[in-house]
C-alpha cells in the first residue's frame, strides 16, 4: 500500500513537472523575478526612505533628511515600468519557453502573443466624476489599457492567452500550410519576416474572434470570467490558512520523495501569491491598511526560510543535540547555504529525502511556522507583508524588510524559527538512537 501510494505521487508530480504548460510557466516566473525584485524595492525604497508622508518609518521623515524626497519621481517611474506591467513581461516569457517545446524561436512569436493579449483586453476606462454643481457624470476614455490587464491583475489572462496564442502559431507554422516561399534572391530576413506572416494574422484574429464570441455569449469578458470563476476561488482557497497549509504540505511531502516541491507546485500558487501581495503593495502606497495576511512575501518569511521544511531548526537541533559526526559535519556544511535558504545539502546530504524519521518534522516545521506568522499577524503584533524580497535574503532581515522595517514581524519570525528547532528536536535524538543500533 505505502508503494501504491508513494508511485502515485510520484506519478502526479513527474506529470506537473514535465507538462510543457507548467514549465513554460514555471521558467517564464523564474526569469521574471528581477522586475518583480526591482519593483518591489524601489516601493520599498519610496515608503521607508523617500517618503515624508508614510504612516510608518521614514529616512525622509529625520529632520535634515526631507530633501529626500525629491528623489521620489526615479523609484516612482521605475516602480511603475516594473510592477505595473509584469504581466506583459509574462506574457512574452511564456510564448518563448512554450515555443522552444514546438521548436519554434523566431522573434515574432512574442510579439503575436502579445497582440494576442492586448486583443483580449478592454481598451477604454469608464468611471464618474463630480461636476461644478456636484451631480455625477459618467465619463469613458477610449484607447487606454487599464492597468488592472498588465499589474498582477492580468496574470491569469496573461497565461491563457499566451498559451492559446503559442499552440495556434506553432500548430500553422510547423505544419507548413500557411508558409510563404520567396525566391532564393529575397534578402533572408525578409524571407523569415514572410514565412510567418498568415500564421501571425491567423493566431491574432483568432484570439480576438475567441474574445468577441465570449462576450456575445456571455455577456462579459474571458477577463471577466477568469477573475469570476479561476482567480476568485483559488485566491479563497490559498489566501485562506487551511488551504495555504495543504498546498505547502503537498510541497514538503515531494521534497521527502525527492522532487523539488517548490518548483513543481510553484505554477498553481505563484500567481494567486503574487497578487495578494500586489494589493496589499497598492494599499500601502494609497494610505490604507494592507489585508491579505498569506501572500508571496509571508512564504518566503515563514514558509520556505531556510529553506524547504525551514532546516535551520534541523541544523540547530543537531549541533546542540545530535551525536552523530555525519549529521554534525553536514549540518556544519550546511550553516553557509542554509543562511541564504538553500539546504540541498541537508536535504540531500543527510538526507531528509526518503527518511522516514526526519520526513516527518520536515513537513510539521513550515505548517507551525505558517500558523505563528498567521496568528502573529493576525493579533496585530506583526505587521501585514506588502514588500516582496529575493528569495535569498536571509531570516529576520527577510521579515524586516517585506514590511517595511516593522520589529514585530522579526519577532515572529524568531519565534517560528524557534518553534522549528523544538519540532525538530525530538526526530534528532530518535536519530541517535538509531545510530547506535546501526
Amino acid at each position: 500500500m505505502k508503494d501504491k501510494i508513494m508511485n502515485g505521487i510520484l506519478f502526479v508530480a513527474e506529470k506537473l513537472q514535465t507538462n510543457k504548460y507548467m514549465s513554460a510557466i514555471k521558467d517564464s516566473f523564474t526569469a521574471l523575478l528581477p522586475i518583480i525584485i526591482t519593483g518591489a524595492f524601489c516601493t520599498l525604497i519610496l515608503n521607508v526612505v523617500l517618503s515624508t508622508t508614510t504612516t510608518g518609518v521614514s529616512l525622509a521623515k529625520v529632520p535634515g533628511f526631507a530633501w529626500l524626497s525629491e528623489l521620489s519621481p526615479i523609484f516612482s517611474a521605475a516602480n511603475y515600468a516594473t510592477l505595473n506591467f509584469f504581466a506583459v513581461g509574462l506574457v512574452v516569457l511564456i510564448s518563448i519557453n512554450l515555443g522552444k517545446h514546438y521548436g519554434r524561436s523566431e522573434h515574432m512569436l512574442p510579439i503575436v502573443a502579445l497582440a494576442a493579449y492586448v486583443a483580449l483586453c478592454t481598451t477604454s476606462v469608464s468611471g464618474v466624476v463630480k461636476d461644478a454643481a456636484g451631480n455625477d457624470v459618467a465619463y469613458t476614455v477610449a484607447n487606454v489599457l487599464p492597468r488592472n490587464f498588465t499589474n498582477a491583475q492580468g496574470l491569469f489572462l496573461g497565461m491563457f492567452s499566451s498559451i492559446l496564442a503559442t499552440e495556434i502559431y506553432c500548430k500553422i507554422c510547423n505544419s507548413g500550410k500557411l508558409e510563404v516561399r520567396m525566391p532564393e534572391t529575397v534578402p533572408t530576413n525578409v524571407a523569415k519576416a514572410f514565412n510567418v506572416l498568415f500564421p501571425s494574422i491567423v493566431t491574432v484574429l483568432v484570439v480576438s474572434t475567441i474574445g468577441f464570441t465570449f462576450h456575445k455569449l456571455f455577456g462579459f469578458t474571458i477577463y471577466e470570467a477568469i477573475a469570476k470563476w479561476i482567480q476568485a476561488p483559488l485566491a479563497n482557497v490559498l489566501t485562506g490558512l487551511p488551504g495555504y497549509l495543504l498546498i505547502f504540505f503537498m510541497s514538503t511531502l515531494l521534497w521527502t520523495l525527492g522532487i523539488h516541491g517548490t518548483q513543481v507546485l510553484k505554477p498553481v500558487y505563484e500567481t494567486t501569491m503574487l497578487i495578494a501581495l500586489d494589493e496589499n503593495l497598492a494599499a500601502i502606497t494609497t494610505g490604507q491598511k494592507a489585508t491579505n495576511i498569506l501572500n508571496s512575501a509571508f512564504v518566503s518569511v515563514f514558509t520556505t526560510t531556510t529553506g524547504a521544511g525551514i532546516t535551520a531548526g534541523l541544523i540547530i537541533a543537531i549541533l546542540i543535540f545530535s551525536k552523530r559526526d555525519d549529521y554534525k559535519a553536514i549540518a556544519k556544511l550546511s550553516i553557509a547555504p542554509g543562511i541564504f535558504n538553500i539546504n540541498e545539502t541537508m536535504t540531500f546530504g543527510l538526507p531528509i529525502v526518503l527518511n522516514p524519521i526526519l520526513m516527518i518534522p520536515f513537513m510539521l516545521a513550515p505548517a507551525v511556522s505558517a500558523i505563528i506568522g498567521y496568528t502573529f499577524t493576525k493579533l496585530g503584533i506583526a505587521a501585514v507583508m506588502a514588500y516582496n524580497i529575493p528569495w535569498t535574503t536571509p531570516p529576520l532581515l527577510a521579515a524586516f524588510l517585506a514590511t517595511g522595517g516593522d520589529l514585530g514581524a522579526v519577532l515572529a519570525q524568531f519565534v517560528a524559527i524557534c518553534a522549528s528547532v523544538l519540532i525538530y528536536i525530538p526526530f534528532v535524538l530518535i536519530s541517535n538512537k538509531q545510530a547506535e543500533k546501526a
